[in-house]
């Protein structure tokens, strides 16, 4: 059963309400906040949902505040939800340490380690748990999800569309960390979180998962060229192999001057939720 919300604030936005929102989460045991979007076609009708899934050192304010996809969002008639990247409470020991490790990277893992285990099962959250509290709180259609996100967000969502299709109906990346059994971020998160026994990582690396069973939907994604990350931590090729392997239909598309920024992300997002609409039945 769907858990209450507390309204932090809103705001009109292109006709329609932006909010930012608070409630308790059994998942990671404790306060977790997040940020819709509904556009003023929801007054009427349930509408297509698409979960954003953020990056390292990110909160639900930042797709929200530099993206600019609300316009877009409002003409497309389309709910756009912004969860946080990590519980912020209780805070456990070393949680703030790093900024690619604990608060702010929760890599869209549930933690089999302790301390992380008890709080630190984004996995769960952002699948279960948060799914069914927008469903029961906001005008959204279950059958149209799809899900989105950037950098370890990007991994995020391509995670958890192929591992749980019957959530998500879509799925796009913005420069995603690819196949993170394979770089320094993932080595530190999925080590940390789940453990040295690296038969358990595959469950949460989107080039292992994507050579065993594709996504039945094309999957979009966009990589700049100019990303400081991109060669030793996204490793876009891989998923690239994967997707050949498999036979997943992927639009990887390259773009020189762009940077891991979301300037870059400015960019490209009127692309991706026109992808999203497309698969999703509103376009």
């Amino acid at each position: 059963m769907a858990g209450t919300i507390e309204t932090l604030a809103e705001h009109g936005c292109f006709g329609g309400v932006q909010g930012f929102y608070r409630h308790a989460s059994a998942a990671c045991g404790g306060a977790m906040r997040f940020a819709a979007f509904v556009p003023a076609a929801g007054r009427e009708r349930r509408l297509p949902v698409l979960f954003y899934l953020a990056g390292l050192t990110c909160t639900e304010e930042t797709f929200t505040i530099k993206a600019g996809a609300q316009r877009v969002a409002a003409e497309l008639g389309m709910i756009v939800v912004m969860p946080d990247t990590s519980p912020r409470e209780p805070q456990l020991p070393g949680d703030r340490d790093a900024w690619d490790f604990g608060q702010g990277a929760g890599f869209y893992v549930d933690a089999t380690q302790a301390p992380w285990s008890a709080n630190y099962r984004m996995f769960s959250y952002v699948t279960e748990e948060l799914p069914a509290l927008i469903d029961a709180h906001f005008p959204t259609d279950p059958a149209r999800r799809g899900v989105f996100g950037h950098s370890m967000g990007g991994h995020g969502a391509l995670v958890t569309a192929l591992r749980r299709p019957d959530v998500f109906r879509s799925c796009s990346a913005f420069a995603p960390i690819s196949a993170p059994m394979d770089c320094p971020w993932g080595h530190k998160a999925l080590g940390n979180y789940l453990g040295p026994d690296r038969s358990a990582w595959a469950a949460y690396d989107a080039s292992a998962l994507m050579r065993a069973r594709p996504f039945a939907r094309e999957i979009l994604v966009d990589q700049g060229l100019a990303d400081k990350f991109l060669a030793e931590q996204l490793k876009p090729e891989l998923l690239e192999a994967a997707a050949a392997a498999s036979g997943q239909a992927l639009t990887l598309r390259r773009h020189a001057g762009y940077d891991h920024g979301y300037y870059f992300i400015q960019s490209f997002v009127a692309d991706h939720l026109a992808h999203h609409a497309r698969q999703l039945g509103q376009m």
